[in-house]
C-alpha cells in the first residue's frame, strides 16, 4: 500500500473508527489514543494490506479489539452516547426538550446493554453497516449479529415502554 492508497482509503475511516471507539470506551480521550493507535497501526501496517478486501472492516475489527483491549486492562464499564442530531430545526422547545430526552434515554438503555449487543447496535443503527460487515468487523456469524441486534433493540423498546408507562427515567 503506497502512501496515496493510505491517504485515499485509510484516512476517510478515521471519523468512523472515531465513532466506534467513542461508543465503546467511556471517553473522548480514550476514544482519540485508540483512533490514532488504529490509525498508526494500519500505517505500520501497509506494505502488507494490499491484499485487504475490506479496508473498511478490518480497520473497524482492529478498532473493535483495541477497544476491547483497553476496556479490559481497565475494567471499565461506561459508556456515553453522543449523538443529539434527533429533533428538527422547526419544532418547538418542549418537542425539542422531550426529544432530547429520549436520546438521553435510549441512551442511557444502550450503555446497559451487553458489550457485543451494545457494539452490534452501534455499528447497525448508528454506523449502518450491513449484517454481512458486522460479521466480518464482530467475528460472529449472521445468525449472531441478528439475535444480538434483535434482543437490543427489543431490550431498549422494552425499558422504553416502561419508562413511558411510569413516567420516570
Amino acid at each position: 500500500m503506497t502512501s496515496e492508497f493510505y491517504a485515499q482509503h485509510v484516512i476517510p475511516l478515521q471519523d468512523k473508527i472515531f465513532r466506534f471507539s467513542r461508543r465503546l470506551l467511556s471517553s473522548e480521550d480514550a476514544a482519540k489514543d485508540a483512533t490514532q493507535e488504529v490509525l498508526l497501526k494500519l500505517w505500520r501496517l501497509r506494505k502488507e494490506l494490499a491484499g485487504i478486501k475490506n479496508m473498511e472492516a478490518y480497520a473497524m475489527t482492529m478498532t473493535k479489539n483495541m477497544c476491547y483491549d483497553v476496556l479490559k486492562s481497565k475494567h471499565s464499564k461506561t459508556l456515553e452516547l453522543v449523538h443529539s442530531n434527533y429533533a428538527g430545526q422547526t419544532s418547538s422547545l418542549s418537542s425539542e426538550i422531550e426529544a432530547r430526552d429520549e436520546v438521553n434515554l435510549v441512551a442511557k438503555f444502550i450503555n446497559e446493554l451487553p458489550e457485543q449487543q451494545r457494539a452490534v447496535i452501534q455499528l447497525r443503527d448508528v454506523e449502518q453497516f450491513t449484517n454481512k460487515e458486522i460479521e466480518e468487523i464482530m467475528d460472529m456469524n449472521s445468525t449472531s449479529v441478528r439475535v444480538a441486534l434483535s434482543r437490543a433493540r427489543k431490550k431498549i423498546m422494552s425499558e422504553l415502554k416502561k419508562t413511558s408507562a411510569y413516567g420516570i427515567g
